[in-house]
């Protein structure tokens, strides 16, 4: 009966142990982030780094012909069983990744987007995007908080970018110095 299987592969092989195991007639999740890179271009990589699923019958299919696949480290097992995930399972990170648009870190916002974080301690305030902060759904953003620019972590799905017509300048104080220590006077 085929089962869902957990391959560890070597760094940055993923892609490559996939295709070797389609070419196998292997059928294979491979969850993918989108990264910005660049202004223009978008790059995939994986969402799990170094693992990817394989729905695997080792009746028909030897546990051998999958394990000698170039660029695979092993099939995750528990002693000499290969430990089986429910279709399940697979599914709710296939609707996990799809929620959020496809690919967890997609989003319209770009760095050095004015933003306001509607939910949390920060509600309201107005910040500036600063980019992805990790696959779990996070970015960054700069907040003026106290007089001082500070990075701060937040919910994606709390930070909208604000309009352009509603956007309110975020206030930079005024410099006191023109470099050591002489004073500017203002007014």
């Amino acid at each position: 009966m085929k089962q869902w299987y957990t391959i560890h592969t070597k760094p940055k092989a993923e892609y490559q142990v996939a295709t070797a195991l389609q070419r196998r007639g292997i059928q294979t999740y491979l969850p993918e982030l989108d990264s910005p890179h660049g202004r223009q271009e978008r790059m995939t990589k994986p969402f799990f780094p170094c693992y990817l699923f394989a729905r695997i019958d080792f009746e028909v299919t030897g546990l051998s012909q999958v394990q000698w696949t170039p660029g695979l480290r092993r099939i995750v097992a528990f002693g000499d069983r290969p430990v089986p995930l429910s279709d399940e399972m697979i599914d709710l990170i296939r609707r996990r990744l799809d929620g959020v648009g496809g690919r967890p870190m997609v989003h319209d916002l770009h760095r050095g987007d004015k933003v306001r974080i509607t939910d949390g301690p920060l509600q309201g305030m107005l910040a500036i995007f600063e980019g992805p902060s990790t696959p779990s759904e996070r970015v960054q953003v700069l907040l003026t908080f106290l007089g001082q620019l500070s990075r701060v972590h937040v919910s994606a799905a709390d930070v909208h970018k604000v309009s352009t017509a509603a956007q309110a300048p975020i206030l930079k104080r005024p410099r006191r110095t023109r470099g050591q220590g002489r004073r500017i006077k203002y007014g």
